[in-house]
């Protein structure tokens, strides 16, 4: 029976997937050649494809830069307000409407910044949020 169970291990992990692992492999090789790969970490690769996944959103407060704004600004106060109430999931919403992507690739997030510009516009009650993905920059009227 154990040889059994081992060699249907075997072939349901392996050898069963053999031949797409390889295509896949020859693909991905072709478009991004393993010399490139090698000077990574498995972690830090892992990192550069996947993106940070896990944030400490106090640190993303820190890292904010103001335009038209300053840090104790009411507006801005009562942003970081209802951003640490939010649950997880819509946190994550917030960075991928900032930034394109709910996680932050390449690099740590102490390493992130972004701004927060106020669109000086005329009516600011008639205007909603908007972001520059490019940029980085939240437009929070006030």
């Amino acid at each position: 029976r154990k040889e059994y169970v081992d060699l249907y291990v075997n072939y349901m992990f392996n050898k069963s997937v053999q031949k797409p692992l390889d295509d896949f492999v020859q693909g991905f090789l072709r478009g991004c050649p393993a010399r490139n790969w090698k000077m990574f970490f498995p972690e830090e690769l892992q990192i550069v494809l996947q993106g940070v996944t896990t944030f400490d959103w106090h640190v993303l407060e820190k890292n904010v830069m103001y335009r038209q704004y300053k840090e104790l600004d009411q507006t801005i106060r009562n942003f970081w307000t209802v951003f640490h109430k939010l649950p997880e999931e819509k946190k994550k919403m917030f960075l991928a409407f900032l930034s394109g992507s709910d996680r932050i690739t390449g690099y740590a997030l102490e390493c992130f910044r972004f701004w927060i510009a106020d669109p000086q516009v005329e009516n600011p009650d008639e205007v909603c949020p908007s972001a520059s993905t490019c940029y980085f920059i939240l437009f929070l009227p006030r």
